[in-house]
């Protein structure tokens, strides 16, 4: 760690907290399979995410029967909070030990709400998908870090959040995708898109072809791509030019648009930093495909 969690912009290696990434990444498959069991389905996958909180991560309200549940990631106290509409809640510590446990303790407090999702019990979008409930190997949780990585996710959420509100068509939320463990956010064209020919470790094709079926432009951050964390920006299909378009960020071999962390948490006005990667990027990916600008642009 190299940040104290009061940092409007916090500093946090890769490096420094990888075993806890890769651990609390797999905790939250398990979290956000719960919720894709009983969330009537939307469009994109947009029903199966999380969103950042004022304490972690929260499923939101998800419907079960004549009420409603929801899991909350607290990673101020470090418990993951289940809560039904008739009162009821059940505690999970979040602390070391192996995903194993997680999910089996995970299950338990679930079943003791009236709970039993049935899910793919396996990690998707990872190349090894050691089955929830044999995993001993993703066993760490430092609570340090998983705070300043909450709370990077909080800027991101609140800058993207501002760049949504210029967009008038069609949009997802700022949500949290725990396949990639990425907080993302989509602009639509409206417009078709060719089939996604797929590649995700562990995740079938169709899906992806169900995330990717109209034309779009994507943005986000996640904890790779940099020293700590990168925000990246894609157009799918990707427009001609687009590559050369967005030379100053495009990385021909992710093949998408990449903003380090660090430079925009190092700069003298990271809002500014950040928006002028988000809206050139989209700029270039809206102008080469053609979509109907004066018609979901709002004037700045």
């Amino acid at each position: 760690m190299t940040d104290t969690i009061t940092t409007p912009w916090p500093r946090l290696r890769v490096a420094d907290w990888t075993e806890t990434r890769d651990t609390v990444h797999m905790w939250t498959q398990i979290v956000g399979k719960v919720r894709m069991a009983y969330a009537p389905p939307v469009n994109h996958w947009w029903h199966v995410t999380l969103y950042p909180t004022a304490r972690g991560l929260t499923t939101s309200a998800v419907p079960y029967g004549d009420g409603i549940f929801d899991a909350e990631f607290d990673f101020v106290e470090h418990r993951l909070r289940i809560r039904t509409s008739d009162g009821r809640a059940r505690d999970v510590a979040l602390e070391p030990k192996p995903v194993a446990t997680f999910y089996a303790e995970t299950m338990d407090a679930l079943s003791a709400l009236g709970l039993e999702p049935q899910i793919h019990a396996a990690p998707n979008e990872v190349e090894s998908a050691i089955p929830f409930a044999e995993d001993q190997t993703h066993c760490s949780y430092d609570g340090e870090a998983v705070q300043l990585f909450w709370r990077q996710l909080l800027q991101a959420q609140r800058v993207l959040g501002r760049f949504r509100a210029e967009f008038v068509g069609k949009a997802s939320p700022v949500h949290f995708f725990w396949g990639a463990m990425d907080l993302a956010y989509t602009r639509f064209s409206g417009c078709l898109a060719p089939a996604h020919p797929g590649g995700a470790p562990n995740c079938p094709p169709w899906v992806m072809q169900e995330g990717y079926s109209h034309e779009l432009a994507s943005f986000g951050f996640w904890p790779g791509g940099g020293d700590e964390g990168a925000f990246y920006a894609y157009a799918y299909p990707e427009p001609a030019g687009y590559a050369e378009r967005t030379a100053a960020y495009y990385d021909p071999d992710l093949r998408e648009c990449v903003l380090p962390y660090e430079i925009v948490a190092g700069s003298d006005d990271p809002d500014a930093t950040l928006l002028t990667f988000l809206r050139s990027t989209y700029t270039a990916a809206a102008d080469l495909a053609g979509w109907d600008r004066p018609a979901v642009d709002l004037p700045r």
